[in-house]
């Protein structure tokens, strides 16, 4: 497959009519009258492709390895370019993975884990280095934060995200406050001036009414997709590819980078995208980090997991059990079910609750119990993994520092 080619940018007007179904960018997922996020059309209006069987049997053909249930399970569904990441591998070229992470909470929701988990895989899979972007800069920006309160949040986030095992011989963690500068802002200045502020309302829907900080950030996000942004990792490695797996919604940000790299010499960035990890009330958009009670947290208790599943998660049982074991569950709206085809590893256990909830014959309290025992062992485990991670341990993954075995 060659390289795809660039959605047409166009402005707020002409989306008017679709956005007034779903909208879908950085900073907002909603679907009209709190209905279902249509990824197809997601596909279609961003102008990206479908992850498919091939994708999923290559990946498992280039690592001796599994796949990872994100990627056998549709979770990660699209792509732009993973071919050309694939073909690059299997010559014998590297690559590296960026992902990143905008510290507007204290603690993290399975939601947020969702990327780091994904790509702490690929990491071991293909033997390859990350790069992990801190946004504190951002959240400053669009948040109700200040800058001291911005860096603190990051370096927190930055303990949940080391507790996710990344390899500190293969991992570079970065907060845009500490690391902006030199190489780094080259780039951004060289992005920046290649995308118009017209283009940049169509691509972000930005307002008059909003400030120029926000205008001025994309390019921020955008150039760790290039190698030169890192020059003491990547220094004689310029032509190295990038794959960046991350949720949908920021997409708009690497539309942008994709049509601006030609022009200023650096590949395109490869893209590989997840759909959202839904709130426990439905699916409608994604976890929100302002609604405690719509996402189960890295921090939540064994009792403060089975008190929101039970009481919040929303079922696709009937209501009455003689109408379940007739008509059985709708297995399309059933959070408990999804959520545990996000985080229960057992293929052929997911499998058999799924023939038997979606005939009635298990009932949703047999169902929610199984995800409060699966969710419960990944919380406590994680929390574990978190509070080995001491502020040296931050220190040694920020360092600004060469890694030598990267590739090894």
């Amino acid at each position: 497959m060659g390289t795809q080619e660039e959605p047409k940018i166009v402005g707020k007007e002409e989306e008017e009519e679709e956005e007034e179904e779903q909208v879908v960018n950085p900073w907002e997922v909603s679907a009209k009258d709190g209905g279902k996020i249509d990824y197809d059309k997601l596909i279609e209006k961003f102008g990206c492709g479908r992850l498919d069987r091939s994708h999923i049997e290559r990946v498992e053909r280039l690592t001796s390895r599994p796949a990872h249930v994100f990627l056998r399970r549709g979770i990660f569904f699209s792509h732009r370019d993973f071919n050309e990441i694939l073909d690059a591998y299997e010559r014998g070229d590297k690559y590296y993975l960026y992902t990143g992470r905008g510290p507007s909470s204290e603690a993290l929701h399975l939601g947020h884990l969702i990327p780091f988990v994904f790509n702490k895989y690929l990491q071991d899979a293909f033997k390859v280095p990350i790069v992990i972007q801190l946004t504190d800069d951002e959240k400053f920006l669009w948040k109700n934060l200040t800058i001291e309160e911005s860096r603190r949040l990051a370096r927190e986030n930055a303990k949940d995200i080391i507790a996710c095992g990344f390899d500190i011989s293969k991992t570079f963690i970065f907060a845009d406050f500490d690391y902006v500068g030199g190489a780094f802002y080259k780039n951004m200045v060289e992005v920046a001036k290649r995308v118009t502020y017209n283009q940049a309302v169509g691509i972000f829907g930005f307002t008059g009414e909003d400030h120029i900080g926000k205008v001025s950030f994309p390019p921020v996000q955008a150039v760790p997709s290039f190698p030169s942004s890192f020059p003491h990792l990547f220094s004689g490695k310029e032509n190295l590819r990038c794959l960046i797996p991350c949720a949908i919604d920021q997409d708009p940000y690497f539309r942008m980078t994709r049509d601006v790299a030609p022009r200023i010499g650096c590949h395109k960035p490869c893209m590989i995208y997840s759909s959202f990890f839904p709130a426990l009330q439905g699916e409608s958009g994604k976890m929100s980090a302002s609604d405690p009670n719509s996402a189960i947290y890295v921090t939540d208790s064994a009792k403060d997991i089975k008190t929101k599943i039970n009481k919040y998660a929303f079922s696709g049982g009937q209501d009455s059990i003689e109408k379940h074991r007739k008509l059985g569950a709708n297995l399309e709206v059933d959070i408990p079910f999804k959520y545990l085809s996000f985080f229960l590893e057992d293929d052929a256990e997911l499998e058999h609750i799924r023939k038997e909830y979606g005939a009635g014959r298990m009932l949703t309290g047999e169902v929610k119990q199984r995800l409060i025992e699966v969710l419960t062992e990944l919380v406590e485990r994680h929390r574990a993994a978190r509070a080995a991670v001491t502020d040296e341990m931050v220190d040694a993954f920020m360092a600004v520092r060469p890694l030598p075995h990267m590739f090894d």
